[in-house]
């Protein structure tokens, strides 16, 4: 599937945009173990540490279901501008300039501005622009090409002005509620859209994740453009639910923000150790079982994952999970049949790749141990596997 990478790219002789990242439906795994407290609030999960200058309570809500002035007024301030500079591997144009989005939290007293890896991860000479157009040096201090995330620190800069907002968790959201996306789309700074989250636990495929697939991920109706990349997805008490990340090229307002609850598990190795290290590694690659290809593989399930390869020596190999031995054509494409079909981990009913991810998301961290439910030879059986660490992108 083509798509579009979420950022403003100004090639440095010609005003150019660099296109969002390509986005896709498949998926490995993602780990995000519960490493910050949280403590509930009348209106919200509220993770402590990460504080917010304006209380806005449920202000925002009105019989219509939101109140999008109120959100505006009282988050705007929040919203940053992040730019730097890229290496590029074209002859002619050596360097580009990104421009996207970023917003301001405070964690243990001190603040920082979060953004997606692919506008700052890579970049050099990294600028932080306020809303009061004052601009200031910054350095990414902590970032995860696995989820799109990274973690940015400016230099110089007054409290003035830094207008810190609050991260809830993700884990209460609903589709159909509405959801407010403040960004700089084409660098038009702090422009806001409004719609509704229309699906959760998606996945997507990034190329700053290299093979693997970000999982769990907010799907939503409120319109986003290039350069909104890094900025911020609202739920109507105007707290933080999700960093919105990218848009399916071509697409009506489908877009999709990595969820608030990635980025509170991350953010304290991000800022102490200036990584994350505890995604998950299943070591298969697999596809979503149908009618089609139940019939061709001789079995009534027609939900799960159908396992095509295993990767050797990884931890579902030496699980003994079985890859597909057979080649055949389904709708006029090729998959590797015979191999196990995983249904469920932990208990918990996996219907297709995007569960697969999400569950390993929200529930797994890399070393401990699940429990797999497979159909293997027409029968349900169990296996046990230890998942491991993802092996770093570049590899």
């Amino acid at each position: 599937m083509s798509s579009t990478k979420a950022i403003v790219a100004v090639v440095a002789i010609l005003a150019l945009l660099l296109t969002l990242t390509v986005v896709g439906f498949s998926g490995d795994t993602l780990a995000s173990p519960n490493s910050v407290t949280i403590t509930t609030t009348s209106t919200a999960t509220i993770v402590e540490g990460l504080t917010k200058t304006v209380d806005v309570g449920g202000t925002n809500q009105t019989s219509f279901g939101i109140n999008p002035e109120n959100i505006y007024a009282e988050t705007n301030e929040s919203i940053v501008t992040v730019q730097g500079v890229l290496t590029t591997d074209n002859g002619l144009v050596p360097t580009e300039t990104v421009l996207g989005s970023g917003f301001v939290i405070n964690s243990s007293n001190s603040e920082y501005i979060v953004t997606n890896y692919h506008v700052a991860g890579s970049a050099e000479n990294l600028t932080v622009t306020f809303p009061d157009g004052n601009s200031y040096a910054a350095k990414v201090i902590g970032s995860d090409p696995y989820s799109d995330l990274a973690v940015v620190q400016a230099s110089g800069v007054p409290a003035s002005e830094y207008h810190p907002i609050t991260l809830v968790s993700s884990s209460s959201l609903e589709v159909g509620q509405y959801v407010v996306a403040i960004g700089n789309p084409f660098g038009l700074a702090r422009s806001m859209t409004f719609g509704i989250i229309s699906q959760l636990g998606r996945t997507i495929q990034d190329p700053t994740a290299g093979n693997f697939s970000i999982a769990n991920i907010i799907q939503f109706s409120a319109p986003i453009n290039p350069g909104n990349s890094g900025g911020v997805l609202l739920n109507a008490d105007g707290y933080v639910v999700g960093i919105t990340t990218a848009v399916v090229s071509g697409s009506q307002g489908v877009g999709f923000a990595i969820p608030s609850d990635t980025i509170i598990q991350e953010l304290p190795d991000l800022i102490s150790a200036g990584s994350y290290n505890f995604h998950a590694y299943l070591g298969i690659s697999g596809v979503d079982m149908s009618l089609q290809l139940a019939q061709a593989s001789g079995t009534n399930y027609t939900y799960g994952v159908l396992v095509e390869e295993v990767v050797s020596g990884g931890p579902a190999a030496q699980a003994g999970i079985k890859a597909g031995s057979q080649t055949v054509t389904v709708d006029g494409e090729q998959y590797q049949v015979g191999g196990d079909i995983i249904v469920s981990i932990n208990g918990t009913k996996i219907t297709d790749n995007d569960a697969l991810a999400t569950y390993l998301a929200e529930y797994t961290i890399s070393g401990q141990s699940a429990v797999l439910g497979v159909i293997r030879s027409g029968a349900l059986t169990t296996v046990d596997v230890t998942l491991g660490s993802r092996p770093p992108v570049s590899s």
